[in-house]
């Protein structure tokens, strides 16, 4: 199994186990933005956990844009780390920058 593979594996499983969670909470919840938004800073553990994707996510986007002359636009990777999470977006991100094997 070559890199490029592994990183579309990556990408995929970090898009289906994040939104099986935020589904079961749209089946709890309904689609309310301000109670998903009180959940990730429910507690310390949490509140720490959300910061720690926010500064993580916030490093990715710099770095995309940064190497924009040799990579893809960020645009699309930066949607799918808000709509999906830091799960899905840098192996895809990643997983484009790679020339397919011959």
């Amino acid at each position: 199994m070559n890199l490029r593979t592994i990183y579309l594996l990556f990408a995929i499983l970090g898009a289906v186990i994040p939104v099986a969670f935020f589904a079961d909470f749209a089946v709890d919840q309904g689609i309310d933005l301000v109670a998903f938004v009180m959940v990730l800073f429910v507690n310390g553990e949490a509140g720490g956990f959300t910061a720690d994707l926010l500064i993580s996510s916030f490093v990715f986007w710099i770095y995309m844009f940064s190497n924009q002359s040799d990579g893809p636009k960020p645009w699309v990777f930066i949607a799918l780390n808000l709509c999906i999470g830091l799960s899905c977006a840098p192996p895809a991100y990643l997983w484009s920058r790679t020339r397919p094997s011959s």
